[in-house]
């Protein structure tokens, strides 16, 4: 058939541009990839009436105290038994115990969350409540979600696809559960709505997303109006010795203060509830 003879009807319209799957899922368009990182998480957060978050750090791999208690308590059993490796056993009974000591940290990011969700709920412009944010996986950031959920609130789940450990936990609100690919702008949204954020113990994730905070406080590229606090100190003191720090000259001794570090559930929300009522209200 010739094209003279092929009616208008008959003619195969070209796909549009932002419906090529295969072109905006190539390098050609990282750029609008980025920005739909952007900006759809923004209509989102503008629809739900989220200006103020409390990011939630910590391991992906802490656990709930009854998960462990179970873990520790089938680990001692099988060394009694003496079924097996001998050697192997009581290194699993050892991560188990480890694990069990962790878990301190899942209920106390939970009762934190809840605490200061119960708190939030009872300000009277939806506006000015604090949202709680994690992100959006298991372990520390699970119990976050878990703390605003038993609260009757709700809570932001920033996710990233990752290969292994990173998994939506089921407590974020799902208007509110997002799913990222670039781990910048990730860190973005855990920074461009905080008004405080709790570190919990956790790896090179949790030292990654704080220290970067921490840096933007220090260098005034973000205002100096929010709040961080260290939770657990016999963690954090052990494992970053930040007095040396300033005795090796590479920060100043105010720099400390960029920080609070606490180890009680009830301490730390008031400290919590006095900034944000000072700074953000």
């Amino acid at each position: 058939m010739k094209r003279d003879d092929v009616m208008p009807d008959q003619l195969v319209r070209p796909q549009k541009a932002y419906k090529n799957l295969s072109f905006l899922n190539s390098p050609d368009a990282r750029a609008i990839r980025v920005l739909c990182e952007f900006l759809e998480p923004q209509a989102r957060f503008d629809r739900m009436n989220v200006e103020h978050t409390v990011v939630f750090f910590g391991s992906a791999r802490t656990l709930p105290e009854s998960e462990a208690s179970a873990q520790c308590q089938k680990a001692k059993e099988a060394l009694e038994l003496a079924q097996g490796d001998m050697e192997a056993l009581e290194q699993e009974y050892l991560q188990a115990q480890r694990a069990l000591t962790m878990s301190r940290y899942y209920e106390d990011a939970a009762a934190l969350s809840e605490k200061l969700t119960r708190w939030s709920l009872t300000l009277s412009d939806p506006r000015d409540r604090f949202v709680v944010c994690s992100g959006g996986g298991p372990g520390i950031m699970e119990a976050a979600n878990r703390g605003a959920a038993r609260a009757g609130g709700d809570s932001v789940g920033l996710n990233i696809s990752l290969p292994h450990e990173q998994y939506p936990n089921p407590y974020q609100t799902p208007e509110l559960a997002f799913e990222f690919h670039y781990f910048f702008i990730r860190k973005f949204w855990f920074v461009h709505l905080s008004r405080a954020l709790i570190a919990f113990p956790g790896g090179f994730g949790t030292f990654d997303e704080l220290f970067e905070l921490v840096t933007l406080l220090q260098t005034r590229k973000t205002p100096n109006n929010r709040c961080v606090i260290l939770y657990g100190s016999e963690f954090w003191n052990e494992v970053v010795d930040f007095d040396a720090l300033v005795r090796w000259g590479v920060i100043s001794p105010e720099d400390l203060d960029l920080y609070h570090m606490y180890d009680d559930v009830d301490e730390t929300f008031e400290h919590l509830k006095a900034h944000l009522t000072k700074h953000h209200l």
